[in-house]
């Protein structure tokens, strides 16, 4: 909820889901920490992916950090967290949703859980989104709002978890203009779907081998981007070949 209500008890299940996690965020030879591509904000458009729901609006002192495990973006702050109840154990995580409010609308990129957003279709956006449409003064906003392709550039991207390894295998997807649906890798000849956690990391246990890595990812409108990676290196980040189409 509102971070001047709930400011601890959002701070701490954040802290705890990335301390679970073991989240290893830091840059490597990306350009964009946060794991989408550079853009000039609302120069590229965005195809609705549902209908428009009611909804509500608080906000928080975002960074672009949370749950989903993103870097911190100080160069993109329209982004929120979204309710426990539609964050879906993270396939929410990295989707976009366009917010429309008393004053305006916004395109956000969902990269956190808001445990204290109980009522669905609560958006906890950062201050600076929030003020686009609304005025922070009034703290709680009824709104409407739908989720949208994400107008990144370039391919998809697979980032590498921090103790990634042939043996315990994590790997995250990003710069998606699609939702993700699942993340498959090739093992003796058959696709084997990989189990993604509350960290927004699609995690083999047994680790994928030595040696590179055959990927298959899928949007949730079912369209598929197949990949080769190289072998396991943990906080590297590596582009795909394609995009989703909107």
């Amino acid at each position: 909820m509102h971070r001047t209500t709930l400011p601890l008890a959002r701070s701490y299940v954040a802290a705890l889901l990335l301390s679970l996690a073991a989240c290893g965020t830091e840059s490597d030879v990306d350009s964009n920490a946060e794991g989408v591509s550079a853009r000039a904000e609302g120069s590229l458009a965005s195809t609705p992916l549902g209908s428009f729901k009611t909804g509500l609006i608080t906000y928080y002192n975002a960074t672009g950090a949370g749950a989903c495990s993103f870097d911190a973006s100080p160069q993109d702050l329209d982004v929120a967290a979204i309710a426990q109840g539609e964050y879906e154990n993270s396939a929410a995580c990295g989707s976009c949703a366009e917010v429309q409010g008393p004053l305006g609308t916004v395109r956000v990129r969902i990269v956190d859980v808001c445990p204290g957003c109980t009522t669905a279709g609560h958006l906890d956006l950062s201050r600076e989104a929030f003020a686009k449409i609304a005025k922070p003064i009034d703290g709680r906003v009824p709104v409407k709002w739908r989720f949208v392709s994400c107008p990144v550039t370039g391919p998809i991207q697979y980032r590498f978890k921090t103790g990634s390894s042939q043996y315990w295998t994590a790997i995250q997807v990003r710069n998606h203009a699609l939702p993700v649906k699942k993340l498959e890798y090739m093992n003796n000849g058959k696709w084997v779907e990989v189990s993604r956690l509350s960290y927004n990391y699609f995690v083999q246990a047994s680790g994928m081998g030595a040696g590179s890595i055959r990927v298959r990812v899928t949007a949730s409108n079912g369209q598929v981007l197949e990949d080769t990676l190289p072998s396991v290196q943990a906080e590297k980040t590596f582009p795909g070949k394609a995009q989703f189409t909107p």
